[in-house]
Protein backbone atom coordinates (compact mmCIF):
# COMPACT_ATOMS: atom_id res chain seq x y z
CA UNK A 1 0.00 0.00 0.00
CA UNK A 2 1.21 3.67 -0.84
CA UNK A 3 0.09 7.30 0.09
CA UNK A 4 1.51 10.30 -0.58
CA UNK A 5 0.07 13.39 0.50
CA UNK A 6 -0.03 16.94 2.70
CA UNK A 7 0.47 16.05 6.54
CA UNK A 8 2.96 16.29 9.31
CA UNK A 9 5.62 14.92 7.05
CA UNK A 10 5.48 18.46 4.50
CA UNK A 11 6.77 22.06 5.59
CA UNK A 12 10.47 20.62 6.69
CA UNK A 13 13.76 20.25 5.76
CA UNK A 14 13.85 16.59 4.74
CA UNK A 15 17.32 14.87 4.56
CA UNK A 16 15.80 12.14 2.80
CA UNK A 17 13.57 13.52 0.55
CA UNK A 18 13.76 12.41 -3.17
CA UNK A 19 15.42 8.90 -1.61
CA UNK A 20 13.82 5.11 -2.28
CA UNK A 21 14.46 3.18 0.80
CA UNK A 22 14.03 -0.60 1.09
CA UNK A 23 14.08 -1.35 4.70
CA UNK A 24 14.20 -5.39 5.48
CA UNK A 25 12.95 -6.86 8.87
CA UNK A 26 10.54 -3.10 8.75
CA UNK A 27 7.46 -5.27 10.73
CA UNK A 28 9.79 -5.27 13.66
CA UNK A 29 9.70 -2.51 16.37
CA UNK A 30 12.55 -0.71 15.40
CA UNK A 31 12.41 -1.41 11.51
CA UNK A 32 8.87 -0.21 11.68
CA UNK A 33 10.77 2.80 13.73
CA UNK A 34 13.21 3.52 11.28
CA UNK A 35 10.65 3.24 8.12
CA UNK A 36 8.47 6.07 9.92
CA UNK A 37 11.55 8.17 10.46
CA UNK A 38 12.87 7.81 6.75
CA UNK A 39 9.35 8.58 5.82
CA UNK A 40 9.19 11.60 7.65
CA UNK A 41 12.14 13.13 6.16
CA UNK A 42 11.15 12.51 2.82
CA UNK A 43 12.21 9.20 1.98
CA UNK A 44 10.04 7.00 0.08
CA UNK A 45 9.95 3.83 2.08
CA UNK A 46 9.53 -0.24 0.37
CA UNK A 47 8.77 -2.50 3.91
CA UNK A 48 10.29 -5.65 3.54
CA UNK A 49 9.69 -8.78 5.58
CA UNK A 50 7.85 -12.08 6.60
CA UNK A 51 4.67 -11.19 8.12
CA UNK A 52 2.31 -8.75 5.80
CA UNK A 53 0.06 -7.58 8.85
CA UNK A 54 2.31 -6.21 10.47
CA UNK A 55 4.34 -4.80 7.61
CA UNK A 56 1.11 -3.14 6.56
CA UNK A 57 0.24 -1.90 9.58
CA UNK A 58 3.48 0.17 9.80
CA UNK A 59 2.58 1.43 5.85
CA UNK A 60 -0.89 2.70 7.10
CA UNK A 61 0.87 4.94 9.88
CA UNK A 62 3.30 5.93 7.71
CA UNK A 63 0.18 6.87 4.94
CA UNK A 64 -1.71 8.48 7.60
CA UNK A 65 1.16 11.01 8.60
CA UNK A 66 1.72 11.80 4.42
CA UNK A 67 4.45 9.83 3.91
CA UNK A 68 5.12 6.88 0.78
CA UNK A 69 5.27 3.36 1.82
CA UNK A 70 4.82 0.05 0.32
CA UNK A 71 4.40 -3.61 2.13
CA UNK A 72 5.95 -6.31 0.08
CA UNK A 73 6.26 -10.18 2.06
CA UNK A 74 10.12 -11.01 1.06
CA UNK A 75 12.21 -13.73 3.37
CA UNK A 76 15.28 -12.63 3.51
CA UNK A 77 17.04 -16.12 2.85
CA UNK A 78 15.60 -16.83 -0.19
CA UNK A 79 18.18 -15.69 -2.79
CA UNK A 80 15.38 -15.65 -5.38
CA UNK A 81 12.69 -13.79 -3.31
CA UNK A 82 15.57 -11.38 -2.58
CA UNK A 83 16.19 -10.32 -6.09
CA UNK A 84 12.86 -10.45 -7.44
CA UNK A 85 11.94 -8.02 -5.36
CA UNK A 86 14.64 -5.45 -5.42
CA UNK A 87 14.08 -5.58 -9.32
CA UNK A 88 10.45 -5.06 -8.65
CA UNK A 89 11.69 -2.27 -6.35
CA UNK A 90 13.50 -0.87 -9.13
CA UNK A 91 10.71 -1.15 -11.65
CA UNK A 92 8.62 0.79 -9.26
CA UNK A 93 10.50 3.33 -7.96
CA UNK A 94 13.49 3.84 -11.05
CA UNK A 95 16.54 3.26 -8.39
CA UNK A 96 17.53 1.90 -4.77
CA UNK A 97 19.13 5.20 -2.72
CA UNK A 98 19.15 3.05 0.99
CA UNK A 99 19.15 -0.45 1.69
CA UNK A 100 18.88 -1.82 5.34
CA UNK A 101 19.13 -4.73 6.51
CA UNK A 102 16.93 -5.66 10.02
CA UNK A 103 16.37 -9.30 9.84
CA UNK A 104 15.94 -11.56 13.28
CA UNK A 105 18.74 -13.92 13.11
CA UNK A 106 17.21 -16.42 15.52
CA UNK A 107 20.14 -15.73 18.78
CA UNK A 108 20.23 -18.09 21.75
CA UNK A 109 21.75 -16.57 24.78
CA UNK A 110 21.76 -17.25 28.09
CA UNK A 111 23.60 -20.78 27.74
CA UNK A 112 27.11 -21.53 28.17
CA UNK A 113 28.97 -22.05 24.48
CA UNK A 114 30.07 -25.62 26.26
CA UNK A 115 26.52 -26.57 26.61
CA UNK A 116 25.07 -24.76 23.33
CA UNK A 117 24.23 -27.13 19.99
CA UNK A 118 25.78 -26.77 16.90
CA UNK A 119 22.78 -25.42 15.06
CA UNK A 120 21.97 -22.71 17.96
CA UNK A 121 25.37 -21.41 17.89
CA UNK A 122 25.91 -21.15 13.94
CA UNK A 123 22.39 -19.96 13.19
CA UNK A 124 22.53 -16.13 13.63
CA UNK A 125 26.15 -16.49 12.13
CA UNK A 126 24.44 -18.08 9.45
CA UNK A 127 20.88 -15.70 9.06
CA UNK A 128 22.88 -13.03 9.97
CA UNK A 129 25.72 -13.07 7.08
CA UNK A 130 23.43 -14.45 4.97
CA UNK A 131 20.82 -12.57 4.64
CA UNK A 132 23.15 -9.30 4.82
CA UNK A 133 24.73 -10.72 2.27
CA UNK A 134 21.74 -11.10 -0.25
CA UNK A 135 20.56 -8.01 0.01
CA UNK A 136 23.48 -5.71 0.48
CA UNK A 137 24.61 -7.59 -2.89
CA UNK A 138 20.94 -6.99 -4.40
CA UNK A 139 21.84 -3.26 -3.46
CA UNK A 140 25.66 -2.30 -4.25
CA UNK A 141 25.05 -4.43 -8.04
CA UNK A 142 22.22 -1.40 -9.08
CA UNK A 143 23.67 1.13 -6.77
CA UNK A 144 27.15 0.83 -8.59
CA UNK A 145 25.28 1.37 -11.82
CA UNK A 146 23.71 4.11 -10.64
CA UNK A 147 26.22 6.02 -9.48
CA UNK A 148 26.06 5.83 -5.45
CA UNK A 149 24.08 4.74 -2.32
CA UNK A 150 23.71 3.51 1.44
CA UNK A 151 23.91 0.82 2.47
CA UNK A 152 23.42 -0.20 6.42
CA UNK A 153 23.15 -3.11 8.52
CA UNK A 154 22.71 -3.30 12.78
CA UNK A 155 24.41 -5.24 14.85
CA UNK A 156 24.59 -4.95 18.97
CA UNK A 157 28.63 -4.41 19.24
CA UNK A 158 28.79 -8.12 20.83
CA UNK A 159 32.00 -8.72 18.25
CA UNK A 160 33.81 -6.32 20.40
CA UNK A 161 32.12 -6.94 24.31
CA UNK A 162 32.88 -10.86 24.74
CA UNK A 163 30.84 -10.79 27.66
CA UNK A 164 29.30 -14.32 29.18
CA UNK A 165 26.90 -15.68 28.05
CA UNK A 166 26.21 -14.33 24.51
CA UNK A 167 26.15 -17.51 22.56
CA UNK A 168 26.54 -17.07 18.86
CA UNK A 169 25.85 -13.43 18.97
CA UNK A 170 29.19 -12.07 19.24
CA UNK A 171 30.70 -14.59 16.29
CA UNK A 172 27.87 -13.47 13.80
CA UNK A 173 27.91 -9.95 14.57
CA UNK A 174 31.68 -9.81 14.12
CA UNK A 175 30.94 -11.92 10.74
CA UNK A 176 28.63 -9.16 9.50
CA UNK A 177 30.57 -6.21 10.30
CA UNK A 178 34.21 -7.78 8.58
CA UNK A 179 31.37 -8.42 5.07
CA UNK A 180 30.64 -4.87 5.37
CA UNK A 181 33.97 -3.45 5.64
CA UNK A 182 34.68 -5.51 2.54
CA UNK A 183 32.09 -4.48 0.83
CA UNK A 184 32.56 -1.09 1.44
CA UNK A 185 35.91 -1.54 0.10
CA UNK A 186 35.02 -2.76 -2.92
CA UNK A 187 32.13 -0.73 -4.02
CA UNK A 188 33.57 2.59 -2.27
CA UNK A 189 34.76 3.73 -6.14
CA UNK A 190 31.37 3.38 -7.38
CA UNK A 191 29.84 5.81 -4.42
CA UNK A 192 28.57 3.22 -2.58
CA UNK A 193 28.79 3.67 0.90
CA UNK A 194 28.65 0.93 3.59
CA UNK A 195 27.74 1.36 7.17
CA UNK A 196 26.98 -0.51 10.48
CA UNK A 197 25.31 0.83 13.61
CA UNK A 198 26.18 -0.90 16.96
CA UNK A 199 22.90 -0.95 19.60
CA UNK A 200 21.76 -3.07 22.25
CA UNK A 201 18.33 -3.08 24.42
CA UNK A 202 16.91 -0.31 22.77
CA UNK A 203 14.18 1.43 25.09
CA UNK A 204 10.83 1.05 23.54
CA UNK A 205 11.62 -2.39 21.78
CA UNK A 206 11.98 -5.08 24.59
CA UNK A 207 9.16 -6.91 25.56
CA UNK A 208 9.08 -10.39 27.09
CA UNK A 209 8.29 -12.09 24.38
CA UNK A 210 11.15 -10.69 22.40
CA UNK A 211 13.17 -11.91 25.31
CA UNK A 212 11.81 -15.17 25.64
CA UNK A 213 13.03 -16.07 21.78
CA UNK A 214 16.54 -15.33 22.47
CA UNK A 215 16.70 -16.80 26.26
CA UNK A 216 14.46 -18.80 28.51
CA UNK A 217 16.17 -17.36 31.75
CA UNK A 218 15.84 -13.36 29.92
CA UNK A 219 15.13 -10.99 32.80
CA UNK A 220 12.12 -9.08 32.34
CA UNK A 221 12.42 -5.70 29.82
CA UNK A 222 12.94 -3.30 32.54
CA UNK A 223 15.62 -5.35 33.90
CA UNK A 224 17.57 -5.49 31.01
CA UNK A 225 17.71 -2.17 30.34
CA UNK A 226 18.45 -0.93 33.87
CA UNK A 227 21.64 -3.27 33.78
CA UNK A 228 22.30 -1.59 30.38
CA UNK A 229 21.82 1.85 31.92
CA UNK A 230 24.36 1.06 34.93
CA UNK A 231 27.14 -0.42 32.17
CA UNK A 232 26.86 2.47 30.21
CA UNK A 233 28.84 5.73 30.43
CA UNK A 234 25.42 8.05 29.61
CA UNK A 235 24.36 5.88 32.39
CA UNK A 236 21.25 5.04 30.49
CA UNK A 237 20.06 2.45 27.95
CA UNK A 238 20.10 3.50 24.18
CA UNK A 239 16.97 5.11 23.05
CA UNK A 240 14.81 4.61 19.88
CA UNK A 241 15.31 8.03 18.59
CA UNK A 242 18.94 7.87 19.04
CA UNK A 243 18.72 4.90 16.60
CA UNK A 244 16.58 6.34 13.91
CA UNK A 245 18.27 9.64 13.71
CA UNK A 246 20.95 8.16 13.48
CA UNK A 247 20.36 6.04 11.13
CA UNK A 248 18.17 9.03 8.67
CA UNK A 249 22.06 10.83 9.13
CA UNK A 250 23.83 8.13 7.91
CA UNK A 251 21.30 7.51 5.09
CA UNK A 252 21.74 10.68 4.26
CA UNK A 253 24.09 12.69 2.06
CA UNK A 254 24.96 14.57 4.85
CA UNK A 255 26.99 11.83 5.59
CA UNK A 256 28.37 11.52 2.32
CA UNK A 257 32.16 11.10 4.04
CA UNK A 258 31.23 8.21 6.01
CA UNK A 259 31.66 3.96 4.92
CA UNK A 260 33.49 1.21 5.90
CA UNK A 261 32.75 1.85 9.71
CA UNK A 262 30.09 1.07 12.50
CA UNK A 263 28.10 3.71 14.03
CA UNK A 264 28.34 3.16 18.34
CA UNK A 265 24.82 4.51 19.93
CA UNK A 266 24.70 2.06 22.46
CA UNK A 267 25.33 5.19 25.33
CA UNK A 268 28.07 4.26 26.03
CA UNK A 269 28.15 0.72 26.79
CA UNK A 270 30.86 0.05 24.01
CA UNK A 271 34.19 3.12 23.92
CA UNK A 272 36.78 3.14 21.82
Amino acid sequence: MSSAGGSRYTGMTQTLAQKNAIIYGAGGSLGGAIARTFAREGARVFLAGRTRETLEAVAADIAAAGGRAEADVVDALDEAAVEAHFASVVERAGRVDVSFNLITRGDVQGIPLVDMTAADLTRPVTNGLLTTFLTARAAARQMAKQGGGVILSLTSGSSRAHQAGMGGTGPADAAVESFLRYLAAETGSSGVRVIGIHTAAVTGTLTKEKLATVSEHAPDPDQVEQMIAQASVLRRAPQLADVTETAAFLASDRAAGLTGTIVNVTSGLLIG
